[in-house]
């Protein structure tokens, strides 16, 4: 039998005598913080960006910066496409309606580097039919100031304007409108998942009372985290896509938690426990649990802090707060609020009205009889995989990787206005843009060249880059004082293979000493966003690994374990990749769900996806894996163990699988493409984490493993015994005993369960439990 561990109790037990002391002093300044999140997260979404794919120390991020400042004209982030109906552009009364538009649009505060079709006559800003036509401006600011300035201006040039028809466009408009979408998705989205969550809760606890708690945990976090955030924006950029984040682990990790405390609370009670106690010995083992569980989650979540993209940093802040906001509050709060309720936590138990009237009607309540006993399916499935543990592990992971196989056809990209809902207006102008007019509208690259050149070495430099291959057509240089630029036309697609490498060409082209040249454009951010994430991924991929390995082993003391659950977690990420290529880089399903594929995925959403997704994988493994060492602690059967973890654990991690998944779909309901992705993708993977790897590939790999699995060297076992910390830890000296598990804590063959404590496993029944044989 394996040691247990006598250390003294963490942390967790000076915050149980304190809501235990004090529960109502503890909820009323959990009442008054939250009153003042609200206050202090208020309008954090208008604060916050729609950009933050380009790396800030990027090439070309710098060459986009200098041209903005020195040549305006060049890098035009608001388009009017002016459309004049019937007759053509050249209309007399069509170009002096365009000339007075243009003059309006400089005299605007803030709007610099004016240009039109009218005023240059240049074919690229005139479409193929003669119909339309562009005027070409730029915004200055950052993200909030631009789109408060196209606020400002887009009522009074949108729109009919005399003989003409006006829509805006560009990347500001782009962006502006993705932001507002994507606030009124996010708010719809949370009228979906609410009300679908709290009757899920219901079916899962029963008691309505019981119920509630979960959501009071998601808000304290979710509007906690909005605080956080808003001060955030005070210092640096953060992404407003981060907002949805918010709300899905929110939600979801705020019910995981509250799952696994009420679900042991209710367990204690049902034992004889009075409410303090019951909490106290929660808090010694599931309490713990959460803990660690919270701590794997947040360090998935940080490691996006490597990236220098603000788009991946800003979901590291949000997942971290929000991780950490509601595991405290599940630790705290929820504690409190228990000793207060105590019974009464199964007050309002709707189902057992359903169950009267089902019984009524069939002539046998759900669950009734010696065969439903708590977790009992779950406890069937167990032996029989463990009975077959090699043809479950083989098929398992064949069939996990296979379905990961599309993603070994990813091609990256970056997002534009396709993201965006097909009559968004924006997205709009940008497809007449770039199927009405000549050439490759926003394909072009632009090389920076600094220096005080000579106009003999300007032309060298150009005549170097006309003859590489790919390029269609070079203009300039354009010069003012000591810094000039050429306007490059690639052959290729926009952010094609071609012209990505025909931005390392152009990168690589020698010129004179007297000059230093960078490049910028559509491709050449791509190719830098690419650089920087691979540059990064080592590192956060450390990060992950290593930390988990050691939180893991100081829940274990064991050395497989942890990589095992590293192994394990990474595989239930294979259907999400290889479906995120699938659906949305393929455009298989994309009629069904209403989104238009650009044939790549954007390049940071697969490094977002997989820290998400490994940290929820995480959580659930936290959960069983604790439970399986608790049992394996007090008995030493290593078989028993496993059967006894995934009977009172596999309803609970299912339950809030599915419960989370929800709460990801309503999110995937999103009109944006990217937040689509996000939503349906970490939903899928949950889903499968929960239903397949815990239920079925981690009982047979641990079947395989045997006894060995728990092993450790001695160095680590007495390293482990001093500060590793598990669910089974003895009660620290006056603290109340812990009373018999009445699922089965009491010895290798499981005692009959006591009425209370089949209501307390309803989760096991009611969502998730497979089928009885």
């Amino acid at each position: 039998m394996s040691e247990v561990n006598r250390s003294a109790p963490p942390p967790v037990g000076s915050w149980t005598r304190l809501v235990t002391a004090r529960p109502r002093l503890a909820l009323l300044a959990a009442l008054v913080i939250t009153a003042l999140a609200v206050f202090a997260g208020s309008g954090v979404a208008d604060r916050m960006g729609s950009g933050g794919w380009q790396a800030p120390d990027a090439e070309s991020t710098y060459a986009t910066e200098v041209l903005a400042r020195e040549f305006p004209a060049s890098q035009p982030n608001l388009l009017l496409l002016v459309d004049s109906g019937s007759t053509t552009v050249d209309d007399p009364a069509v170009a002096a309606e365009a000339a007075r538009l243009v003059e309006r649009l400089e005299a605007e505060p803030g709007i610099s580097g004016v240009g039109s079709y009218w005023g240059s006559t240049s074919p690229a800003l005139r479409s193929e039919d003669g119909h339309e036509a562009i005027i070409a401006a730029r915004i200055g600011g950052d993200e909030t100031t631009a789109g408060e300035t196209l606020d400002r201006i887009a009522p009074a040039f949108a729109g009919e304007r005399g003989p003409v028809t006006v829509s805006l466009g560009g990347p500001v408009a782009v962006q502006h409108e993705m932001q507002t979408i994507i606030q009124e998705d996010l708010l719809r989205a949370e009228l979906i998942a609410l009300p679908v969550t709290l009757v899920l809760l219901v079916m899962v606890f029963g008691s309505a009372v019981a119920a509630m708690l979960p959501l009071g945990v998601g808000i304290v976090a979710i509007l906690g985290t909005n605080a956080v955030l808003r001060g955030l924006t005070e210092f640096t950029d953060v992404s407003v896509f981060a907002m949805n984040l918010t709300t899905a682990l929110g939600l979801g990790l705020a019910i995981d938690y509250a799952l696994f405390i009420v679900r042991r609370f209710r367990e204690e009670l049902s034992g004889g426990a009075d409410p303090r106690a019951a909490v106290g010995t929660t808090l010694r083992t599931a309490g713990r649990t959460v803990l660690f569980s919270a701590l794997t989650v947040a360090v998935s979540l940080s490691a996006m802090l490597v990236f220098p993209q603000y788009f991946l940093r800003s979901f590291a802040y949000a997942g971290i707060a929000v991780v950490l906001l509601a595991a405290a509050a599940a630790l705290i709060l929820l504690p409190a609020a228990l000793v207060l309720l105590g019974p009464r936590i199964n007050s309002l138990d709707l189902r057992r009205l359903l169950r009267r009237r089902k019984k009524g009607a069939t002539g046998a309540a759900l669950g009734d009889g010696a065969d439903a006993a708590p977790g009992r399916g779950w406890a069937r499935l167990a032996a029989l995989v463990m009975r077959r543990a090699p043809v479950f592990a083989v098929v398992t992971t064949v069939g996990l990787l296979l379905l990961g196989l599309p993603f070994l056809g990813v091609k990256f990209g970056t997002a534009d206005d396709r993201q965006l809902p097909a009559g968004a207006e924006s997205r709009v102008v940008q497809e007449h843009i770039r199927d009405g007019f000549p050439g490759s509208p926003g394909g072009g690259l632009e090389v920076l060249a600094e220096g005080q050149g000579s106009p003999a070495e300007y032309a060298d430099l150009k005549s170097r880059i006309e003859k590489l291959p790919g390029v269609l057509r070079v203009d300039g240089p354009v010069a003012e004082g000591a810094v000039a630029y050429y306007s490059v036309l690639p052959e290729g697609e926009a952010v094609g293979e071609e012209t990505q490498q025909l931005v390392r060409d152009l990168r690589a082209v020698p010129s004179a000493s007297s000059l230093d040249t960078s490049v910028t454009g559509t491709a050449a951010v791509l190719v830098d966003s690419k650089d920087a994430i691979a540059d990064r991924l080592p590192w956060a991929l450390a990060i992950i690994v290593v930390v988990t390995l050691l939180l893991v082993f100081l829940l274990t003391g064991s050395v497989l374990i942890p990589l095992q659950a590293v192994v394990l977690n990474a595989l239930s990420l294979t259907a999400m990749f290889g479906a995120v290529v699938w659906v949305f880089q393929d455009g298989n399903l994309s009629g069904l769900l209403a989104f238009t594929s650009t044939g790549d995925i954007e390049t940071t959403l697969p490094v977002l996806m997989f820290c998400v997704a490994f940290g929820l994988s995480m959580d659930y493994g936290v959960f069983l894996i604790s439970r399986i060492k608790e049992e394996y602690d007090r008995t030493g059967d290593h078989e028993h163990s496993v059967t006894f973890g995934l009977r009172h654990t596999g309803g609970l991690i299912t339950a809030a699988a599915v419960i989370l998944a929800v709460v990801m779909v309503a999110i995937g309901t999103s009109r944006v493409t990217n937040t689509k992705m996000l939503g349906l993708g970490i939903a899928l993977a949950v889903l499968m984490d929960a239903m397949v790897v815990r239920s079925l590939l981690v009982p047979a790999v641990m079947k395989l493993m045997g006894r060995s699995t728990w092993w450790a060297p001695a160095p680590l076992r007495a390293f482990h015994r001093r500060f590793g910390l598990s669910e089974g830890d003895a009660a620290p000296p006056g603290a109340p005993a812990a009373v018999p598990d009445p699922g089965g804590r009491g010895g290798p063959e499981d005692p009959e369960p006591t009425a209370e404590s089949e209501e307390t496993a309803d989760a096991s029944r009611d969502i998730g439990e497979p089928a009885r044989r």
